[in-house]
């Protein structure tokens, strides 16, 4: 951590659900939705939104399952609790993003910006930028959250992070 955190929630624990995973992920969809589906955080004066299709047999985004599974294959991503802990905290860091212990940079990605918000080099959040073809409105969508507890990762990650402030000033 970096200093006055007060900001930021606590985590939320499967303990915290009694242990009951059905208890569990309802509740922290539930933060999901109030932070993603009934409201939207902004980054820099422009509205994230979660990426909504499609939505599950449970009714449940794809952009929240994105956020609290892991996996390179989309059909047989699995839960990863660290990241359910931690749902609550996705808002909070996008909106606090100019605090001391969130680095902020853009990559280019699969030919699109990127936004790369990395919590104390143990929590990234990328969003994507987007533009609505119908009436050009500009938004952030978010792609996913997860920590960064692999060193290689960690490296990747600060090596990217350090050239785009050498070239940024």
């Amino acid at each position: 951590m970096s200093g006055d955190e007060s900001w930021l929630p606590g985590l939320w624990r499967m303990a915290d659900a009694g242990n009951d995973w059905t208890h569990y992920i309802e509740q922290t969809y539930s933060r999901f939705r109030r932070d993603f589906i009934e409201s939207q955080p902004q980054f820099r004066g422009v509205f994230v939104r979660c990426r909504r299709d499609p939505i599950d047999e449970d009714g449940k985004e794809v952009g929240f399952w994105h956020c609290v599974t892991e996996g390179p294959e989309e059909e047989l991503r699995i839960p990863d609790l660290r990241r359910c802990e931690r749902i609550a905290w996705i808002r909070p860091i996008i909106e606090h993003s100019t605090e001391v212990g969130i680095d902020v940079w853009e990559n280019r990605n699969r030919g699109e910006t990127r936004i790369l918000l990395w919590y104390c080099e143990e929590f990234l959040i990328v969003l994507a930028a987007r533009e609505r073809r119908r009436d050009g409105f500009r938004y952030y969508q978010l792609i996913t959250a997860y920590l960064t507890v692999e060193e290689h990762r960690k490296r990747k990650l600060r090596r990217e992070r350090d050239e785009h402030q050498t070239r940024n000033g």
